[in-house]
């Protein structure tokens, strides 16, 4: 990435903005972060990684298993429906950390000015849904859902929902006229064996 290209320089300064944030707080620390692209073989490494730390700490499966799910939606979308900027670099980064009762697990790429309302608004309706209607929807999308041209049925935050269990928090900032860095964070309740 270049240096001097201040679409970067903003999305680094959010990235460092957190990551300084979460490493401040006493009770946890920070189990992966990474800013810059992610190629499919990165997506397939930091998820088994993630899998395999929270099994040696003593996590469940079935909260493994469901942050699997949220880690695989939220890169996955990053790596398809993540902008360029203009000189074609796909900035985006993800944190996670972990605490004694849970993980925060944030997400953040570039997205076209045009789009943003439109995601704001699906992130607040299912953050006004109860986790029974969130299933729901979940179903009726997986049903009936309309493939877009890049390959998803809409499914990566209703799953990031529903598996999460808590309402989705989300930051947008202005980086450039045609775009704006998202970033999302969703907490995971830690459920320890024993």
């Amino acid at each position: 990435m270049l240096a001097g290209n201040p679409v970067v320089e903003k999305c680094n300064e959010r990235f460092q903005e957190i990551f300084g944030d979460y490493n401040k707080k006493a009770s946890g620390k920070i189990i992966v972060s990474h800013f810059g692209e992610f190629s499919q073989d990165l997506v397939n490494s930091l998820s088994t990684s993630i899998e395999d730390m929270m099994l040696e700490s003593g996590d469940k499966k079935g909260v493994v298993k469901r942050m699997f799910s949220i880690l695989v939606e939220g890169l996955q979308n990053i790596r398809i429906h993540g902008e360029r900027d203009e000189d074609g670099n796909q900035v985006s980064f993800l944190i996670v950390l972990q605490n004694e009762d849970n993980y925060k697990v944030t997400f953040g790429n570039l997205i076209k000015r045009s789009n943003i309302d439109g995601i704001i608004e699906r992130i607040e309706s299912l953050n006004k849904m109860d986790n029974a209607e969130v299933k729901e929807l979940y179903m009726d999308v997986l049903s009936n859902g309309i493939m877009s041209n890049k390959g998803g049925a809409g499914l990566g935050f209703i799953t990031m929902s529903l598996k999460s269990k808590n309402e989705i928090d989300y930051i947008s900032e202005e980086v450039s006229e045609e775009l704006v860095f998202f970033s999302v964070n969703i907490d995971l309740e830690r459920v320890k064996k024993g």
